[in-house]
């Protein structure tokens, strides 16, 4: 006869089983979902300015201030697979020095439940616009792009793009009143 530890295991091993095939049940229902949607981003008030960089070496640094108006509708991406989203807005440009400079200006979490629908309107960004140098003043192709990963219950976690992006240019001179 079996006795009490190999039966108790059998059962263990049994559920576990079904539990990982109800996970993975649940990760392919969702996958092949069309997560995208559109995004619309203007920016309001543009403004760079050329600060010290409080660093080791004391060097004055470009630093951008942005208002963004951003508008989009997320609700459609919520399904009972999807526990959260994290939504980021990102500046992408080009600089003498860096082909490629990606910052992060904005995030926030949306929880399954709350309220997707984003109407921003003169919204300041969440972090500073610093560039390693002068790349800020007078450039021309500045490109704001909202992103988010969708925190799934079971599953991967994609970094999905909105398909809207905005463009915009910082002023050929400096500021130097109080923001």
């Amino acid at each position: 006869m079996h006795t009490v530890l190999q039966r108790g295991n059998s059962i263990l091993a049994y559920a576990l089983s079904v539990l990982a095939f109800l996970t993975f049940c649940c990760f392919i229902s969702t996958v092949f979902l069309n997560y995208t949607t559109n995004a619309e981003i203007k920016t309001i008030k543009v403004v760079v300015k050329n600060v010290p960089d409080f660093s080791a070496l004391r060097e004055k640094n470009d630093l951008g201030f942005l208002t963004v108006d951003l508008q989009t509708d997320l609700t459609h991406l919520f399904n009972w697979n999807v526990k959260q989203l994290f939504l980021y807005l990102t500046a992408e440009y080009e600089t003498p020095n860096n082909v490629l400079n990606q910052v992060v200006l904005w995030d926030k979490i949306i929880l399954r439940g709350e309220n997707a629908i984003l109407n921003f309107k003169n919204m300041n960004t969440k972090y500073y616009f610093w560039d390693d140098g002068n790349g800020l003043k007078g450039n021309k192709n500045i490109t704001l792009t909202l992103s988010w990963n969708i925190i799934p219950n079971a599953g991967l976690l994609p970094n999905i793009f909105a398909s809207g992006s905005h463009s915009f240019k910082f002023p050929v001179e400096y500021t130097s009143s109080r923001m």
